[in-house]
C-alpha cells in the first residue's frame, strides 16, 4: 500500500520509518541537524510548492530518504492509496 504525501508522489508504507510534524520537532536541534545533514547529502525530496508542514522518513533498498510534505503529520498518516 502506499501514503500519498502531495504532489502526486506516494511512499510505499513499509518504507516509512515515520512521519514527523515539523512544527513540533524544528525546535530540538538534533532534528535540524539531521535534516540539514539529509539536505546536504541530496536526500531531501520535496512534495509541495507551499511550505512544508511534516517530513517522512523512509528507507528501501538501502535508500534514506526524506519527503518534506504540505500536509500535517496527521493528515499524511491517513492518505493511503
Amino acid at each position: 500500500m502506499y501514503i500519498s504525501i502531495g504532489n502526486d508522489m506516494a511512499v510505499r508504507d513499509r518504507s516509512i520509518v515515520g512521519i514527523f510534524d515539523l512544527d513540533n520537532c524544528s525546535y530540538e536541534k538534533k532534528t535540524r541537524e539531521f535534516l540539514a545533514r539529509a539536505e546536504k547529502n541530496g536526500e531531501v525530496v520535496t512534495a509541495t510548492d507551499k511550505l512544508p508542514k511534516s517530513f517522512v522518513l523512509s528507507a528501501e533498498y538501502g535508500l534514506h530518504r526524506v519527503y518534506l510534505s504540505q500536509f500535517s503529520s496527521t493528515v499524511v498518516e491517513h492518505r493511503k492509496l
